[in-house]
Parts: structure tokens; sequence; C-alpha cells
């Protein structure tokens, strides 16, 4: 990264970085649509991560270099401020040898072996020429994670059970299922290559099939008897990483269950609506069971594109300026072996693959409706596509850096769910089952804080908690709990209790960052009335989507200052 050492920008230091980073991490430059005739995986053994965190001192270091004056442009200190946090924060998960045991349902880095291959294009025969180039080289990935895993033993740092068995039934869901993840992919694949892919994928195969083992034989009896959960020092420095902030993780406590008492009243008043007479549980129980559903796979994919259509032809000049390519956005189909929850994933650089909403069907092939369309709010627009595709049209105006491999996870989903209340405020829920829906992702996201932080800490319940007052939360209380207070279902809570295990502090982003979005808008409010000036909501979240990404510690003073 020779260029580094002659950059005198802060942001000319940024996107060297990210350059280096995806002529270094070929899953880097697939996730930004770079290097498109790169055929490589990741290297995912120890020494893959050494290069990554090399790469992130090596731009620190240039940052440090830089005289005083490259800091007077504020837009460049910003760039300076998120780049330093952002590097500081990931080099202190890798220093601690954090990556050694990164096993989970949703952001393992095996997992970012496949997301590749949906991250690059597949429309014509050159382009399948080059997955299947890719698929050769998988089985050196999955073999260097394990490498990676089985470091960790040797470290002792290891992940809970939980963690190993469920990324184990997933690896069966790659290729050994029935509906695998293998053979839905390779159908698509042009017949003229199809023997060349299937001879490909067989290495790939036996190496999952390999990883599988090592997990069940080797792996999970030394993790038989390590906790699910990271304790404080863990989850402080994953904490960090997840929100851009030093958390007083106290008071996210007592604040959350402040918001679930509130949010406790609203849904028991949104039940009645639904159902007169109705307790909560009785009302969702009614709406599972005789309200809207799609049958079909394809359909619910389509009724879901349709949502997000609908969202922008009403919000497009009215509340956003939504144009040009940040109009497109698909509703897919998760792939077999993902989590239970949907998930978005961002438009390359230069826009050739738009940004796409992702459904897991769990099995399924009805799909009630009542929750969805708040969850497709928060997914599609004007949640995370209108945020990071705005965000890769600003790319000329900041750094690549800011709209990229600097977003912060709390920033990102703090705007999603804030965009999920906004759409309440703005009478899209005008339907009391879709309301009861908003709401019951809102408790979701809640509860997320509560036993996210109550779990990998051991903190007691409340007193004045209606649930098992004075009790230290466990993984089973927490299931229990979510059973008690949402409509989620019974494989999806299952889902998410071990996606908060196994990826400490990244779940309470959602409310705490929708909370630091409501203070800034609220700041930015007073502000104007202050000047005398009417506040002009439309205007301030064009600048606030504008702007790039920050952390939780600067995010709400630069919100107020726009």
């Amino acid at each position: 990264m020779n260029r580094m050492a002659d950059s005198l920008t802060p942001r000319g230091i940024a996107d060297d970085y990210v350059e280096a980073m995806a002529r270094q991490n070929p899953a880097v430059a697939a996730s930004l649509g770079l290097n498109p005739g790169d055929r490589r995986q990741p290297d995912l053994s120890p020494a893959g991560f050494d290069a990554d965190a090399a790469l992130a001192r090596e731009a620190l270091a240039a940052l440090d270099r830089l005289p005083a004056e490259a800091l007077d442009d504020p837009a460049e200190a910003a760039c300076a401020r998120l780049l330093r946090e952002r590097l500081t924060a990931e080099l202190a998960v890798h220093d601690a040898g954090d990556h050694f045991r990164s096993l989970n349902n949703i952001a393992s880095p095996v997992h970012v072996v496949r997301e590749v291959f949906t991250m690059t294009p597949s429309e014509t025969e050159a382009d399948w020429e080059l997955l299947v180039d890719r698929m050769r080289n998988t089985a050196g990935a999955v073999r260097g994670y394990q490498e990676t895993l089985a470091e960790g033993l040797r470290r002792d740092l290891v992940s809970g059970p939980r963690q190993v068995a469920i990324v184990g039934e997933q690896l069966g869901a790659w290729f050994e299922d029935e509906d695998s993840w293998y053979r839905g992919f390779a159908a698509d694949c042009p017949a003229s290559l199809r023997p060349a892919l299937d001879a490909a994928a067989e290495p790939v195969a036996a190496a999952v099939a390999e990883l599988r083992a090592f997990l069940r034989d080797e792996y999970a009896p030394v993790a038989a008897d390590r906790p699910d959960t990271a304790g404080r020092e863990l989850y402080l420095r994953s904490a960090r990483l997840h929100t851009g902030a030093d958390l007083d993780l106290d008071e996210a406590y007592a604040w959350a269950w402040t918001e679930f008492h509130r949010l406790h009243g609203e849904i028991r008043a949104e039940a009645e609506k639904v159902k007169p007479g109705a307790t909560p549980e009785e009302a969702i129980e009614y709406l599972e069971t005789a309200g809207h559903a799609i049958n079909g796979v394809e359909e619910i994919r389509v009724w879901l594109q349709d949502i997000m259509d609908e969202a922008i032809e009403a919000l497009d000049g009215k509340h956003f300026d939504i144009s040009g390519p940040i109009r497109r956005v698909e509703s897919r189909i998760a792939p077999a072996g993902s989590a239970g929850a949907p998930y978005y994933t961002e438009p390359s650089l230069d826009f050739s693959r738009p940004g796409r909403t992702w459904l897991p069907t769990m099995g399924r092939d009805t799909f009630t409706t009542w929750q969805i369309v708040s969850t497709w709010y928060h997914e599609g627009v004007p949640g995370h596509h209108l945020q990071l595709a705005t965000w890769v049209a600003s790319a000329d105006k900041l750094s690549k850096y800011q709209v990229t491999l600097g977003g912060v996870s709390a920033n990102l989903e703090g705007w999603a769910l804030y965009a999920e209340r906004l759409m309440d405020e703005l009478g899209f829920f005008v339907d009391p089952g879709r309301r009861l829906g908003f709401l019951d992702e809102q408790m979701l996201r809640t509860i997320r804080v509560i036993i996210d932080i109550g779990m990998h800490l051991g903190l007691t319940i409340p007193a004045d908690s209606p649930f098992h007052p004075g009790e230290t939360w466990t993984p089973e209380l927490a299931n229990d709990f979510f059973a008690a207070y949402t409509g989620s279902p019974a494989e999806l809570r299952e889902s998410e209790i071990i996606r908060y295990l196994g990826w400490p502090g990244q779940a309470i982003g959602y409310k705490l960052g929708e909370r630091a979005w409501r203070q800034g808008r609220e700041a930015a409010r007073r502000a104007a009335e202050e000047r005398g000036e009417e506040f002009d909501l439309k205007s301030w979240h064009m600048k606030a989507l504008a702007q790039g990404s920050f952390g939780l510690d600067d995010l709400v003073a630069e919100l107020a200052a726009l």
C-alpha cells in the first residue's frame, strides 16, 4: 500500500485503504463491485487476518504522519476521525484474538465465502466462467478458516457450543441437503459450463464436509463446557466495534426497560383495534391464522418488491428525493442455510449490482404479512436501501471509505429502525394489524438490548419487570421473554438468541442507533426554531443521508448541526 505514504489528506488515505483492501481481500472487492476479473476467495487463515490488520496499521500510521493543517477542513477532519476510530476498534478485536473464535450463525468469516457468489455477476457466460474459477478457489478459503479455528483451540480462544452446533447445521445446507444452496446456485449455470462447475464444486463440498467433521469431532468437545456468553471485557470491545462508542451499558440496559414498558402499553392498545377485547397474544394468533397471507415463495418475493416500489413512489418528492439508480432495489429469496432474519446487501459502487433485500423462507411456503411490511421498510425503503444507496451515490463527494468499509452498524441499523418509526409518523400503518407488526418489531429490537446486555453480562431482571423479576438472564429465559412479548415464531426466536450469543454487542445498535437519530433530529428542530426558521424535515433527511458514516460518539452532534 505504498500510495498511503504519498497521500496528503485523510480522504486520500481512506480511499487508498479501500483500494488496498479490495486488492488484498477479494470478498471486499466483490462487495464493492471492484476488480471484476478477480477469481480468488479471501484468505481466512491466520495469515490472512494478520495481513488485513497490517493494512489497518499502515493507514493509521499514514494518518499520524499528516501535518496538522490537513485537518483544517471539517470534512477532512470528519473522515480522519472515522477512519481512526474504525481501524482502532478493528485492531482491538484482532489483537485480542477474537477472530480465532469467530463462529456464529450470521457473520462468521466462512459465511463470506458463499456470499461472494451472491455478490458476483451471473448474467453472461463470461460471468459464469469467472464463477467456475472462483469455485475452484473456494476449498482453500474454507480450509483456511478451519486453520484459524484450530489455532483458536490451541490458544484456548473457543466459541460457545450453540455456535458450533448451528454453523455445523448451516454447512450441511450448503451442499448436503436436498434443497442445498449449491443446487439452487448451479441451476442457473449455462449447460456448457455446468460440468466444469460441478467438478470445481466437488473439492469445495469435501472441504465443507471436513469443516463440519472438525467442528463435530474436535471443536465441539472442547466448546461443550465453555460459556455461550462473552463477559464484560469481550462485550465492550465488540460493542465498540458495532456502535462506534464506549457505552454505559448499565444506562443502556435501564433505558431499554423504559422502552419496554412504553411499547408494552402501546401494543396492548393496538391489539384491541385488531380484535376487540383481545390480548396481544390473542391478536397475534388471530393475525397468524386469519390475517392476510401470501401463498408461494415467488409470490411473496413479488409482493415484497411491490411494497418497496410503492414506498418509493409515495415518498419521492414529498419526504425524500429518490432518483436515478437509487430507485432500483431488488427483492430476493435468501439462499438455503441462511440465518432466520431478513437482510439487505448494498449496491456496488457503480450500481451495476443493485441493492437487494433477502427473505429467508425457513422452509415455509405461506407467509403472513402483518409483521413483514415494517420489516421491509427497514430493509428496503426508506431504510437500509435508501441510506446505503444514497451513500454510494455520494461517494464522489465523500471518501469511498466513509460510504463503504467505514459503515458503523449502529448508524445503519439505527437509521433503518428510525425509518420504520418514520413510516408510522407519516401514517403508513393505518391498518391495525400492520401497525401491531410495526410495534412488535420495535419491541423485538428493544428486547434485543435487554437480553443481549443481560445475557452477556449476567445481569438480573429488574424488580418492576412483569417477567421473572430478580432472576439472572440465561438463554432459556431470553427465549421465554421473546415468546411472551413478541410475535416471533419459534424458529426465528431460536435463530435470534444464537445470533446474539455469537455476535455480542451488535444487536443493541438498532434501538441505541434509533435513539441517536431521533435525538439528532430533535436537536436540529430546536436549533431551527431558535433561529426563527421552520424545520424542513425533507431537507434534513437528505443532508443526513448524504453525510456518510458516523459512530454513536459523534452521530447526535453531527445530525444536530444539519
